[in-house]
């Protein structure tokens, strides 16, 4: 195969989420707080939903843009939970997951050289798909001492004359981060003045613990030069139904459309049908799976304290990005180490950007039971360390 394979693909790094995920499946007795997926089941409503249109024979093709019926839902969820309106016909996109939405903007916008603005630690698939779309990333290093928010500084001192998207990834994965109103609106002058278009990833919005998530597109002048980027996998449980949606400016959209017609034609269509089901009547299922993550996200943060280990207060999405540069150890080898060692795997922090050294991504999207035998292995972990270092 020398010669045959594409340079720029050859050279992307597989992701370090499932290289991890892919050791402890195959090791005994191990727990893994690794993967961001909830551990609830889809609610029996919404998978009954699925499973009547499958006996109804609804086994066809839906438009390439997604049933209208689910667009219609969207537009008024988004009306009803953010203020934002949109037309279900011409600026909204049914997608495989959100990850093809992320794909699709980049791949319509980008020109050969063009730049997109990515802020990290952040999901690892923004910075493959941003070079697979001939784009030049622009990494964004977030600090702990902001609270790992997007200040107007950071952003302008990234900006030049190619400067073209700005990727918004909250609430965050990897760090649990948000952006209130007033962390958004003064990004609103600098995405302005040089001219830039936003990918809101939004697909933790529902997932927030300290007031409402507010989307960057619900703000003056901002609707028509963002992609809102959403989807089920997170907030309903819904991973393995890979359902997703881009909302935004309707030329923007008709070009995305293209892309998904000829790459995958349309999402699938038992799930569109059971999202109908989720976002019309889900409300009260995304409420219950968030006051449990909540409940975990304060025995998670409580514990890791308690070992002496600082961590920031997670205040979206469903994990904790401890900071474990006492050690003296790279990100990489506490977690291959702790693997090895007392079968808990949980993500270098680098897995989410260099930034991210120093640092351990724990999802907190497990039972309490699993989490405290998981939390129960590491504080031995870094008592043993501890000690270690002391006889050293």
């Amino acid at each position: 195969m020398a010669g045959a394979l594409s340079e720029k693909t050859v050279a992307l790094k597989p992701s370090g989420i499932r290289r991890f995920f892919d050791i402890v499946s195959e090791m005994k007795d191990a727990i893994s707080l690794g993967v961001g997926e909830p551990d609830f089941e889809t609610p029996w409503h919404i998978r009954d939903e699925g499973i009547y249109s499958l006996e109804k024979g609804r086994t066809f093709y839906t438009s390439n843009s997604g049933l209208k019926e689910l667009r219609q839902s969207i537009t008024n969820y988004l009306s009803r939970t953010q203020g934002i309106a949109y037309d279900p016909m011409s600026e909204v996109l049914i997608t495989v997951g959100g990850s093809e939405a992320i794909d699709l903007m980049f791949r319509a916008m980008i020109n050969a050289g063009d730049e997109v603005l990515i802020p990290q630690p952040s999901y690892v698939s923004y910075e493959p798909c941003a070079i697979l779309a001939d784009a030049k990333p622009v990494i964004i290093n977030l600090k702990a001492e902001n609270l790992f928010r997007l200040t107007p500084e950071e952003l302008e001192a990234a900006c030049t004359e190619r400067s073209k998207i700005l990727v918004l990834p909250f609430p965050n994965n990897p760090t649990g981060a948000i952006m209130t109103r007033e962390d958004l609106e003064a990004l609103v002058p600098v995405i302005e003045k040089r001219n830039l278009f936003v990918l809101s990833d939004e697909i933790y919005g529902e997932l927030t613990y300290a007031g409402k998530h507010v989307s960057i597109a619900a703000l003056p002048g901002m609707r028509d030069r963002t992609v809102l980027v959403n989807g089920f996998s997170k907030a309903y449980a819904m991973t393995g139904w890979r359902l997703g949606y881009a909302c935004g400016p309707r030329e923007l959209i008709h070009q995305m459309t293209k892309i998904h017609q000829y790459a995958i034609m349309c999402a699938p269509t038992t799930s569109q049908y059971a999202a109908i089901e989720a976002l019309d009547k889900g409300d009260a299922d995304v409420e219950m799976m968030r006051e449990s993550y909540n409940e975990r996200r304060r025995y998670v943060v409580n514990e890791l304290r308690g070992m002496g280990i600082p961590v920031f207060e997670p205040e979206g999405a469903f994990y904790v990005f401890p900071d474990v540069s006492e050690f003296a150890m790279s990100s990489e080898e506490f977690a291959t180490r702790l693997l090895k060692e007392k079968k808990v795997a949980i993500v270098p922090g680098t897995a989410f950007g260099d930034c991210g050294e120093g640092f351990l991504r724990i999802s907190y999207a497990y039972s309490i039971e699993n989490l405290k035998k998981a939390l129960g292995r590491l504080g031995e972990f870094v008592a043993e360390l501890r000690s270690q270092s002391v006889h050293i």
